[in-house]
């Protein structure tokens, strides 16, 4: 709904203006998951997106450009701030952390790194990377986690498709 008060009519039927087209925003969705176009967000689940880097980066840009959009989102279950709370709390007691706090960054080790993303080598290809972007979008503007995040991330093993 927020989308088509930015951009009116693009997400409507054309016989019915005022209904959303839920179709128009899936196809929406996987243009803007496609190569071609951007690579700005990804399909974790059925009916779940999540940005990527660059879906992220364009958002953060694009900011200014949407004015006073109201940007707010539904509230969080009590389930999903404890969780986000104990997640928290998890990653910065993490062995990467206090490496990062001691201003050793460059002593974490990959196994440190996904500790800290909660990776093993059963995790690999799509899902590795789904698992650290959204703790990316979750935790990268968390002014402790945040620098934190990028640098756990630089120390994990680039194999293929991560």
């Amino acid at each position: 709904m927020k989308a088509n008060e930015i951009a009116p009519g693009r997400f409507t039927w054309r016989k019915y203006p005022t209904q959303i087209n839920i179709k128009n925003v899936d196809a929406f969705l996987w243009d803007a998951k496609k190569p071609k176009n951007g690579s700005f967000v990804l399909n974790v689940r059925r009916d779940e997106w999540i940005l990527t880097e660059k879906g992220l980066a364009f958002a953060e840009e694009n900011f200014r450009i949407l004015g006073g959009a109201d940007l707010s989102r539904k509230a969080m279950s009590a389930k999903d701030r404890n969780w986000m709370r104990r997640e928290r709390d998890r990653m910065l007691c993490s062995e990467a952390s206090q490496k990062f706090t001691a201003g050793q960054a460059e002593q974490i080790s990959a196994q440190d790194a996904e500790a800290f993303f909660r990776l093993d080598a059963y995790v690999t290809g799509k899902p590795r990377r789904e698992k650290i972007l959204r703790t990316k979008n979750l935790f990268g503007a968390d002014s402790e986690l945040g620098p934190l995040i990028k640098a756990a991330e630089a120390k994990l093993p680039t194999t293929g498709e991560q």
